[in-house]
């Protein structure tokens, strides 16, 4: 059915065929959804995990953004659990960049780590496959078919066709909250605000980068320090020469995953809409344009880069905010800046909020350095709690969120829409499923001291003293 009011609407009847019924369905297998499915069979539940590409790890892996975000507070490891046994398995199979050490995921601060894209695929592939996770490849959900707070299932489409698959749980890990929209729960498109929404990014993988040029050094020191010179004084030397099409003054920069490879997460593609299909489909184009431009700017201006080749761009946009939910709490700036714990916390988090300029001028890219480096960043041995109400449409009984379509203002959003962040997120969602369905305890009235133990049990970093069987609200 066509919803927009400015044309012609259809209705269609059909006979959909239906599926055997699951305790979860998963939609979305990006970092979210994978931790989620896993997590959830491994405690007992015959989980279907839908994802609309062919692989795992979302962003990871689809988006080419090729770099978990901190996991450390620069004093000690925040992240345990499933994402803790991810890094493990990673270090052990040499998916990281060559040169991370094992500092950078205990004890680094706002360190980034690099990550080789075909390497995390197949581990999480791994994961999902000994979990007994059902996963589903190339396919969507498209219809939720509800009763009162309840999603009672589901209408999947691939190219075997239409298929409804009904179940006692659910999980929206799709990043837009495409599910928890179809099925009524009340969420905020913040698209629209365009002071304050981030730009995305269509990121990209290069060969021939000689890591080995006397800039670079003989350690990660060096690299940084190309990097930082190159987004503080090449960067701006070539816009100043003209050599971009825009005058987009911030960058990440190129992040070393092999001996002669990197993955760039630049190239902002601003006003991009990732609701609205031709403002995608548009964004691609102009994204793949401006690959080029930087692969050609590496060339030309960054040392060791002179014989650099563009080897893919990714097959989906970086998107990085444009639907929440209207959650049972929302972790606000305030909360964030005063470093707040809370009872039902199912994950800590240092990061700071990095809400990207969202245009090209000036007095944006100053207000992001001033935010970055700034009041929005919680430095050294400072954590934000997730609490579990964030991601629970209010109101709902059988359906959670995970990952970048939490209920979050803008700011806090900014820093915990991040990978690492949002495997915990899974984590807690998938184990909250299961105790969902274990006790018949609705999702926006579960015994939370009962979900933060059983976190705890498997090995989440949970410090908080005071515990409730309440969320917060």
């Amino acid at each position: 059915m066509n919803t927009d009011n400015s044309s012609p609407t259809y209705q269609l009847n059909r006979r959909i065929p239906a599926d055997e019924a699951y305790d979860l369905v998963v939609a979305g297998g990006g970092p979210a959804g994978t931790a989620a499915a896993v997590c959830a069979a491994r405690l007992g539940l015959k989980t279907l995990l839908v994802e609309a590409t062919g692989c795992l790890g979302g962003m990871g892996t689809s988006g080419l953004v090729a770099s978990f975000g901190p996991v450390s507070d620069g004093e000690r490891m925040l992240v345990g659990g499933f994402m803790k046994e991810l890094l493990e398995t990673m270090q052990a199979r040499q998916a990281f960049g060559p040169h991370v050490v094992q500092e950078f995921l205990d004890a680094q601060l706002n360190r980034w780590v690099p990550f080789k894209p075909e390497s995390l695929k197949r581990i999480l592939d791994e994961f999902a496959v000994q979990a007994g996770v059902e996963i589903r490849f190339f396919t969507r959900v498209v219809e939720a078919e509800v009763q009162g707070h309840e999603v009672r299932g589901v209408v999947l489409s691939n190219v075997e066709g239409l298929r409804y698959v009904p179940a006692k749980t659910f999980v929206d890990a799709t990043g837009d909250a495409a599910l928890a929209a179809l099925a009524g729960a009340e969420c905020k498109v913040v698209l629209r605000d365009t002071d304050t929404v981030a730009p995305s990014t269509l990121c990209s993988l290069f060969a021939g980068v000689d890591w080995s040029h006397p800039d670079y050094g003989s350690d990660w020191r060096g690299i940084d320090a190309v990097k930082n010179r190159t987004k503080t004084e090449l960067l701006p030397q070539a816009i100043a020469d003209g050599h971009f099409s825009q005058e987009d003054r911030f960058m990440p920069g190129m992040n070393k995953i092999g001996e002669h490879s990197g993955a760039l997460n630049g190239g902002h593609v601003f006003n991009l809409n990732p609701l609205s299909i031709r403002s995608l489909s548009d964004g691609m184009v102009f994204g793949r344009k401006l690959a080029v431009e930087y692969a050609e700017f590496y060339r030309q201006y960054v040392p060791g880069c002179e014989q650099v080749e563009l080897l893919a761009t990714a097959p989906v946009m970086g998107v990085r905010d444009s639907r929440r939910i209207v959650g049972e709490f929302e972790l606000t700036i305030e909360d964030f800046r005063e470093r707040r714990q809370f009872a039902d916390q199912v994950a800590v988090y240092n990061r700071p909020t990095d809400v990207h300029p969202t245009n090209t001028s000036r007095e944006e890219y100053e207000r992001f350095l001033k935010d970055f480096h700034g009041k929005d960043n919680l430095g050294l041995g400072g954590s934000v709690g997730i609490p579990y109400s964030i991601l629970v449409p209010r109101g709902w009984n059988n359906l959670w969120v995970a990952g970048r379509c939490h209920s979050s203002d803008t700011k806090v959003h900014g820093s915990i829409r991040a990978q690492s962040a949002a495997y915990l997120m899974g984590q807690a969602v998938g184990t909250a499923a299961a105790q969902s369905v274990r006790t018949g305890q609705p999702a926006c009235d579960l015994d939370t001291r009962a979900l933060v133990e059983t976190l705890r049990g498997a090995g989440a970093y949970l410090p908080q003293a005071r515990l409730s069987a309440s969320m917060t609200r």
